[in-house]
């Protein structure tokens, strides 16, 4: 009975082993649904392209999706244009009011970054987009902007990141 049960036990794995090497898809505890064939990625500087330009946005934008890509999956980032390709630029970067007290003044602001993300699969044409992306985070009108904008980037930056990722490789 036992020596039966091994066997069985055995033959299960080697039919699970043999149908995971033959799929086309592979996964990750992420959630990603990223093409085997799909080895490397590129990402183009997002140039700041914004009414109203906060200096360094532009680099951390960039460096943000770098880090993300590089952490999140085991593609190799290349020079020039790698199997999938992201480019664009930062669109929008403004403060508005949100929230109005009754004294009509405000008591929240919002801070709102808008990218335009062009994603090119080479290996997979079907999955390529052309996307505006669009992340907000409210601020204390007591508050100046300058004392609270670079958490605030960070973590609308965050955002867009997930944001970003989840629609490249996440199919959701």
């Amino acid at each position: 009975m036992m020596k039966s049960a091994s066997l069985l036990f055995s033959i299960l794995i080697i039919i699970l082993f043999t149908f995971s090497q033959s799929c086309k898809v592979s996964y990750s505890f992420t959630g990603a649904t990223i093409n085997p064939e799909i080895k490397t990625f590129s990402i183009q500087y997002f140039d700041n392209r914004a009414p109203l330009v906060q200096p360094q946005l532009s680099q951390v934008f960039t460096d943000a999706l770098r880090e993300k890509l590089q952490g999140q999956t085991s593609l190799n980032l290349v020079t020039g244009y790698g199997d999938v390709d992201f480019s664009g630029e930062i669109r929008n970067y403004e403060t508005r009011p949100q929230a109005i007290t009754s004294d009509e003044s405000a008591a929240l602001n919002r801070l709102t970054i808008t990218v335009r993300v062009k994603y090119t699969n080479e290996i997979e044409p079907e999955k390529s987009f052309d996307t505006n992306f669009s992340r907000f985070q409210d601020y204390s009108s007591s508050e100046d902007l300058s004392n609270v904008e670079d958490a605030l980037i960070k973590l609308i930056v965050e955002d867009l990141m997930e944001d970003i990722y989840n629609k490249a490789f996440v199919n959701w």
